[in-house]
């Protein structure tokens, strides 16, 4: 029989951060605690939620001693969405710069980390949220939710700023709707909701069971190039951000062959790519790829191909320029392999994961330099990062 894990209250000063956003702390006995709801630097109590031979996970019940970069958080729901919301913001932005740093230097690559690039709203930017439904038995009414982390519950929410206005003023709308109509909660897996620049809401339920339904698709604007998009398909929540990196990427484009690879609806490569320019996009999501073709409308010199990346190695030609957007996973060990075969003139590596990012840049390394690496704070209040690295041979 599996023994029931029982948890403990225990108190740990808190040494750093590590890249997923807990604060670590070396216990007495040695063992290593991964702490929510802490700074580098306090002195805390925290309530375990797992516990290993060697380490073990928690959530801060009581701050001893608190750091001075400490602020009070916007939501009751924090730990939820965005557990960052305790962080000063300019420490936030030192914080995600001196992670990327760590990855990298993990790796034994040492190299420069330019200040992480923000458009300064720290707020009210998600386009796209997925909320929980919960039946409150004391007002036998259906409510908004998030689930508490570090465990399968799920926390009750009145109101949350981490998503645009209009899609929390929509869930409520649904939710109430549900409640007139005596609905069960239990009916429902959750609440996909998307909008727009202009604030157009597009989403629904997903009940339990059965496909997901099709929504209306949205439209949004990158660099003057329009796109259209699902709601429950890839597209960047922060947009503005977004745009900053695209402006970045497209210094270091070139004239050569441009080869988007991991591409989703094309949003990179069609937003980036020179007039004329020779431009492919390969996206293993068919849906996608759909979208991609709607988006790249005609587009001269163009081609869609429905494909894992890795399995269209012979578009990779000594004179492109390949463009890298993998999943947190990161690239194909087999993409690598041929990128470091064949060496294209330059590669642009974007990612939602430095940890991932910097063990395929140590590989590339073997061929190719990498420039610095400028992060973005496309989820502020969150210590989820995205960065983006260009390797030269």
């Amino acid at each position: 029989m599996k023994k029931k894990f029982l948890s403990e209250t225990l108190q740990a000063h808190v040494d750093s951060f590590v890249p997923g956003g807990q604060g670590i702390a070396t216990l007495e006995n040695g063992k290593k605690a991964f702490i929510w709801g802490v700074l580098p630097g306090e002195d805390v109590e925290f309530q375990t939620t797992k516990s290993k031979s060697s380490y073990c996970e928690g959530v801060a019940t009581k701050i001893l001693k608190a750091s001075p970069k400490r602020i009070e958080p916007k939501d009751e729901c924090y730990l939820s969405t965005s557990p960052w919301q305790i962080l000063d913001y300019n420490f936030e932005l030192e914080s995600k710069a001196e992670l990327v740093k760590e990855c990298f230097t993990q790796q034994k690559l040492d190299i420069e980390v330019l200040p992480t690039m923000t458009d300064g709203k720290e707020f009210f930017y998600r386009n796209k949220m997925e909320y929980s439904l919960y039946f409150n038995h004391d007002d036998e009414q259906i409510h908004l939710a998030f689930h508490k982390r570090g465990s399968h519950g799920k926390i009750q929410i009145s109101g949350s700023s981490i998503e645009r206005p209009e899609l929390f003023a929509r869930a409520k709308e649904i939710v109430k709707d549900l409640n007139d109509k005596h609905e069960e909660a239990r009916k429902y897996q959750s609440m996909l909701l998307r909008c727009n620049q202009a604030g157009e809401v597009s989403g629904d339920l997903f009940e339990n069971g059965k496909p997901h339904p099709i929504m209306n698709p949205l439209t949004d604007s990158l660099l003057g190039k329009e796109y259209s998009y699902s709601p429950n398909g890839f597209f960047q929540i922060n947009l503005p951000v977004y745009e900053l990196a695209l402006k970045e990427i497209a210094k270091h484009v070139g004239d050569g062959p441009l080869l988007d690879l991991y591409a989703g609806v094309g949003s990179i490569g069609l937003s980036i790519a020179k007039d004329g320019q020779k431009l492919t996009l390969v996206e293993v999501n068919g849906a996608a790829v759909e979208e991609m073709k709607n988006n790249a409308n005609g587009r001269p010199n163009t081609e869609c191909i429905l494909a894992k990346s890795e399995e269209v190695t012979e578009y990779i030609t000594p004179d492109s320029i390949v463009i890298l957007d993998p999943p947190r996973a990161g690239c194909d060990k087999k993409l690598i392999d041929k990128i470091l075969e064949v060496e294209p003139q330059r590669v642009i590596y974007l990612s939602c994961n430095p940890i991932t990012q910097a063990r395929d840049a140590a590989l590339l390394a073997e061929k190719y330099k990498i420039s610095a690496a400028q992060p973005f704070n496309f989820f502020p209040r969150t210590p989820h990062i995205e960065n983006l690295i260009v390797l030269e041979k």
